[in-house]
């Protein structure tokens, strides 16, 4: 008799999950053993059911895919995680693939595309999509938007962070004015942000500041 591939699908919309479902419990060889739609379930059933190969999405609620991600991987180090999302952006990519997700997905994938990848993980293999995979090299040997950043820049960020303005920057840098204005404005350019909240939310992100006790 044939081993059947075990699989649990976490995902929170439930129409993803009823036709994954079915279209997966129609292979002679897979047999879906579980279903969670928030991340926090989805680690406890998979610590539990041990299954073949988790199907996991990224955005829910509860606990998101990265976080699930990488809490069941700090739990169970072999477990073999397929990401299937929506999403295409490093922010989410490169954390679940660093931390040792075997494959990573488009939801716009083909169903035999999908199946494929099941089969490939549930053997321990790689699965991750040809764009995933481009653009995870891509990010690994790109440096981070900060580490363009210039010393002063690096200076005049934090003063942003206390919530200075142009002119106190200016005033406790004893540079003028305008060269502040410049320094805004390369700071922005650099971190690829709009305004100056955005900017200082994106040093508080990656702790190039620290937040007063």
């Amino acid at each position: 008799m044939m081993n059947k591939i075990k699989v649990i699908l976490v995902d929170d919309h439930e129409m993803v999950r009823l036709g994954l479902s079915s279209f997966l419990n129609m292979q002679a060889d897979i047999d879906v053993i579980g279903e969670a739609d928030n991340g926090r379930a989805g680690v406890e059933m998979a610590l539990e059911l041990r299954p073949d190969v988790v199907v996991m999405d990224l955005v829910m609620p509860e606990m998101d895919g990265v976080e699930a991600t990488l809490t069941l991987l700090k739990s169970w180090s072999d477990v073999n995680i397929l990401v299937l999302t929506s999403y295409l952006d490093n922010e989410k990519i490169y954390p679940v693939i660093q931390a040792g997700a075997k494959g990573y997905m488009l939801k716009t994938s083909s169903a035999a595309e999908i199946l494929h990848a099941i089969r490939k993980v549930a053997k321990g293999e790689l699965a991750i999509q040809t764009e995933v995979d481009r653009k995870f090299r891509y990010h690994k040997n790109t440096p981070a938007p900060h580490d363009e950043l210039t010393a002063r820049e690096r200076e005049v960020l934090g003063l942003l962070a206390k919530g200075y303005d142009n002119q106190t920057i200016a005033d406790v840098s004893f540079i003028s004015l305008k060269t502040v204005k410049t320094h805004v404005s390369n700071i922005l350019a650099k971190l690829g942000v709009s305004d100056r909240t955005q900017a200082v939310v994106y040093a508080f992100q990656h702790n190039l500041v620290e937040k007063d006790n």
